[in-house]
């Protein structure tokens, strides 16, 4: 069953275990399709994403939103230790940034 509106991360990989391609979706991580085409495991993956959305509406299970569907803040919080607190702050002043700065320039790369 191929979904309809379908925005939902998909990614294809080569498997040099299994030698074939694997096509992933990020919503669904425990789902996998080998294949030997990349074509094919892009089209499996999504079939298989397709009949558990299916099962899950039946049985009632929320199905998880599609990722280009979600909005961001551009927040979130990130615990470390104090010790790693401190240097980095150190590391921001040292460089004349604020803390935010050095850390979306270290994320970023």
């Amino acid at each position: 069953m191929a979904l309809k509106n379908d925005h939902y991360t998909y990614r294809v990989t080569w498997s040099e275990a299994d030698n074939e391609h694997v096509g992933l979706c990020a919503e669904f991580p425990g789902l996998s399709w080998l294949a030997g085409t990349p074509e094919e495991a892009l089209k499996g993956i999504r079939k298989v994403v397709g009949e558990v959305i299916k099962d899950m509406r039946k049985t009632g299970e929320v199905v998880p939103e599609p990722i280009a569907n979600r909005h961001y803040s551009g927040k979130f919080v990130v615990r470390v230790t104090p010790e790693a607190h401190r240097d980095l702050a150190l590391k921001a002043a040292e460089s004349g940034v604020s803390l935010n700065r050095l850390a979306v320039a270290k994320l970023s790369r």
